[in-house]
């Protein structure tokens, strides 16, 4: 068997939350392209199409569903909806997530405090709760991947919403307490955090603030940000066979920004 063989995804389905832009969409293409079938969730119904699309492009199969997972009830329904009808479920990328708002502490209201939180954390227990259930009553293992972000290790400067960075240090926790409790069952569990990466919120964030954007990248190593494509292959790794033995870890992917 070649060592390629070990990443290829034949025969396995995907559900990734976040799924139809940015990195969730190159997470996504990459995941096809390794032989996986997808399940997209996503709030635009024109951008999961245009994605939908691409991975039948690539002789795949996908499914979208229009939903929004930061709203618990809906992220539960969509749950139920993906397992009855798009089941089973062998890898879940729960991508969903963001900052959305630049407040500090001291002015943050709770009802802002909770959306973030719900957006980055909740969706990502929730569907940890009903997809990974479904792992264990299969029993024949399975792969999530949980988004988090080195800002769940470091305070962003020059910037509000904290609710945002403490959200995904609580990411990065969960990943590693089901990964304990979920290995017995074959089932792995590992983050991925990625550093700056220009994705449309961060490329509004480049027009809003430039000098900050210049300051941030000047700290990176590698000396640049991200693309979006540079997440696709550490995402097939660890949906596949190939990362057998890894569970509980946080990948960075940062260019070398966490390293000062």
């Amino acid at each position: 068997m070649s060592i390629f063989d070990r990443f290829r995804l034949n025969g396995k389905r995907l559900l990734i939350t976040g799924g139809s832009r940015g990195l969730g969409r190159e997470m996504a293409l990459a995941i096809a392209d390794a032989g996986a079938d997808v399940v997209l969730v996503g709030r635009e119904a024109t951008s999961l199409k245009g994605t939908a699309d691409d991975i039948r492009a690539l002789g795949r199969q996908a499914w979208a569903i229009e939903g929004d997972v930061s709203q618990p009830d809906q992220c539960e329904a969509i749950c139920n909806q993906v397992l009855q009808h798009h089941g089973p479920i062998d890898i879940l990328i729960n991508n969903v997530g963001g900052r959305r708002i630049d407040v500090q502490i001291e002015d943050q209201t709770l009802e802002q405090w909770q959306q973030i939180i719900d957006l980055n954390l909740t969706s990502t227990f929730l569907c940890m709760k009903y997809i990974g259930k479904s792992m264990i009553e299969r029993g024949q293992g399975g792969r999530i991947i949980n988004i988090a972000s080195i800002s769940g290790m470091v305070a962003n400067r020059g910037i509000g919403g904290r609710s945002y960075e403490t959200a995904k240090a609580a990411v990065m926790h969960l990943t590693r307490s089901a990964a304990a409790d979920w290995a017995p069952h074959k089932i792995t569990v590992n983050a991925i955090c990625p550093g700056g990466f220009m994705t449309a919120p961060n490329i509004r964030w480049a027009n809003d603030a430039p000098e900050m954007i210049k300051g941030f990248r000047q700290q990176i190593p590698s000396g640049d940000f991200g693309q979006p494509e540079d997440l696709g292959p550490l995402a097939v790794y660890l949906a596949s066979d190939a990362s057998r033995y890894v569970t509980g870890a946080a990948m960075v992917i940062d260019g070398g920004y966490t390293l000062w």
